[in-house]
């Protein structure tokens, strides 16, 4: 899958669920998009298409493409403990990920955009690799230079979200990655148990 860049209300509505936010379109409109959208609401999918479905509502939802996705379900398969909390404790540990819950970004396409430009460090050095892993004691910052920008103070001002595994420093605009999430810290409407019967056919 490449990096999707179109309307976001549309792939909201394909899962009827707001996965980039609140959408007053998906609430007057609760139905697959397309001329045919509210028939396809009626017709009864297969047990692969359901899980073909929330595979692709987790990559949309985080931005990764499938060849990211499936890596990442490689290491988490190998790791002791439960294959589906696994998987979601490694794609939470992604770097552009921790950059939106600690509220530098406002969404996570411009935490990715952050980290491309260069306005992020990790352990004051910089990282401009947004799939970048952090490890538990990880300290996520914003570059000197980086810190008066307008999309990182706005974001910073509006954010409320706080996380038990991750800690954030507004002084220094820097955060900690305290330890990877317990799966029912995970906000996001994903059953990865689905996800993990779909890759294990």
């Amino acid at each position: 899958m490449a990096r999707y860049i179109g309307p976001k209300s549309k792939i909201a509505r394909k899962f009827s669920d707001a996965i980039y936010g609140s959408d007053k379109y998906l609430e007057k409109k609760n139905y697959p998009p397309g001329q045919h959208g509210q028939m396809k609401k009626r017709r009864k999918k297969s047990e692969y298409g359901i899980q073909l479905l929330e595979k692709q509502k987790a990559k949309y939802t985080y931005g990764i493409q499938e060849k990211q996705f499936r890596n990442i379900f490689k290491r988490a398969s190998r790791r002791k403990g439960i294959t589906g909390e696994n998987l979601f404790k490694l794609i939470e540990a992604r770097l552009d990920n921790v950059v939106f819950r600690l509220g530098i970004a406002p969404t996570r396409a411009s935490a990715r955009q952050l980290v491309s430009h260069r306005h992020i460090l990790v352990n004051n050095e910089i990282v401009n690799i947004a799939s970048y892993t952090l490890r538990e004691g990880d300290i996520v910052g914003v570059r000197e230079k980086a810190k008066s920008l307008l999309v990182i103070t706005e974001s910073l001002a509006s954010n409320h979200k706080s996380f038990s595994w991750l800690e954030w420093d507004d002084d220094k605009k820097q955060g900690k990655f305290l330890n990877y999430p317990p799966r029912e810290e995970i906000p996001e409407n994903i059953k990865e148990q689905l996800i993990v019967e779909l890759y294990s056919k």
